[in-house]
């Protein structure tokens, strides 16, 4: 509140989408569409010429004045966000075509970043002193997302957390994060360091600053 320098706390988020969903919590409520604001068919996928903001986001022009700006990445380009105390890093949603996954450390704390099974978005997990890569079968399938560590360990996502599939009941948990365009991130954080998203033939490595992505199964060795 205004006045009593009080912060509200960042929680993990995960984008999915509504089957994914569905099946994990099938006594799920909906609103009604009919809201008032919009019509029905509004509400069609955001992948769709016809969604709400489907313009907005291919326009360059925001709804507001943005004084703030950098041509780093295209204004509207959807990043992943992570900030850690006074250290920030924007990845662009573009790393995570073709099942990257990212191990990374920002303000001395080691990461592990990927996306989601098909459907799901973006999100990032603490790894302590473990090195991922994306197992095989789990790109194949589609449908679930196996990690494999230095050692052969597998884990699996679950709720908020990365969960040890040798029986051991060992986590590492999700960490806060925050999915926004350029400019929005921008405007918040405009010291942060950004993954960098300079197109290279599948074989190649995308260097990260402190970190290297190995495209498909690899990992990163910092």
């Amino acid at each position: 509140m205004v006045g009593t320098r009080a912060k509200l706390e960042v929680l993990p988020m995960n984008l999915t989408i509504w089957p994914k969903w569905l099946a994990k919590h099938p006594d799920t409520t909906v609103r009604d569409l009919d809201t008032g604001v919009y019509p029905e068919d509004a509400y069609t996928p955001e992948a769709q010429n016809d969604s709400a903001y489907f313009a907005y986001r291919y326009q360059s022009d925001t709804l507001f004045p943005v004084p703030e700006r950098n041509s780093d990445l295209k204004t509207k380009e959807q990043v992943f966000g992570l900030a850690f105390g006074d250290e920030a890093r924007a990845y662009p949603l573009s790393l995570f075509e073709g099942n990257n996954l990212i191990n990374d450390t920002l303000a001395s704390q080691k990461v592990v970043t990927f996306a989601g099974a098909s459907g799901a978005g973006v999100r990032a997990y603490e790894r302590g002193g473990h090195v991922f890569t994306l197992a095989e079968a789990s790109v194949a399938d589609g449908q679930s997302v196996i990690l494999t560590d230095e050692s052969g360990g597998k884990w699996r996502p679950v709720d908020n957390a990365l969960a040890s599939l040798n029986g051991s009941g060992l986590t590492l948990q999700q960490v806060a994060s925050r999915d926004a365009y350029w400019f929005g991130w921008y405007v918040f954080y405009p010291h942060m360091d950004i993954c960098s998203p300079y197109p290279l033939p599948p074989s190649a490595l995308v260097l990260c600053l402190d970190c290297a992505i190995y495209p498909l199964f690899g990992g990163v060795y910092n």
